[in-house]
């Protein structure tokens, strides 16, 4: 079994996220999304988001010998999905744990490391972060290819929206929720 461990990410790894970024979307979901639809989405939803950085919010993960992994968070702002580009308003506005939902945010896996529990590790960790910090439930805007992932992680489906990316086009993304368990 392959170990990761995780950090939070810096202004320094920009570059890295990007990459990663890129290769999990262009590997993994072109089963989901058209190639139109991904490389629309790269240029807009699927991008580095800022605002996650500089709220100590987002995970890098690394095997062993160092290479990213993976990458992942959470925000306690109202934005669902997207990055700095995104064609959509971005909500800045901060939640309360009391009565909101901590945001799960833009997890993604570089492919020669998929279906090796790195997912679901990073979403842990952003689960816990976000207890930490008052929440009790979670909400993500999910891509189709991680679906069934978040499903058997407790996440229920709640609505599915189109969402506006680059050359007209729109990708379907899956709003998701789960309440925190006991357990933490």
């Amino acid at each position: 079994m392959v170990k990761f461990h995780l950090r939070v990410a810096t202004r320094e790894d920009v570059a890295g996220i990007r990459g990663l970024i890129d290769a999990s979307v262009r590997g993994l979901q072109a089963g989901d999304y058209s190639a139109a639809q991904i490389e629309g989405a790269l240029a807009t939803v699927f991008t580095v988001d800022s605002q996650l950085i500089a709220d100590g919010t987002y995970f890098l993960a690394f095997a062993a010998d160092g290479e990213l992994a993976g990458c992942g968070g959470w925000s306690f702002r109202k934005t669902l999905y997207g990055g700095d580009h995104q064609i959509e308003k971005i909500a800045p506005e901060r939640l309360d744990p009391v009565v909101d939902a901590a945001k799960v945010r833009a997890i993604f896996v570089h492919p020669k490391f998929a279906r090796m529990g790195l997912g679901s590790l990073i979403l842990a960790a952003a689960e816990d972060a976000a207890v930490e910090q008052g929440f009790r439930r979670f909400e993500m805007g999910s891509t189709l290819t991680g679906v069934t992932l978040y499903a058997l992680k407790g996440y229920r489906e709640v609505g599915r929206v189109l969402v506006p990316v680059r050359g007209g086009e729109e990708i379907e993304v899956v709003r998701m929720v789960k309440e925190a368990h006991d357990s933490y």
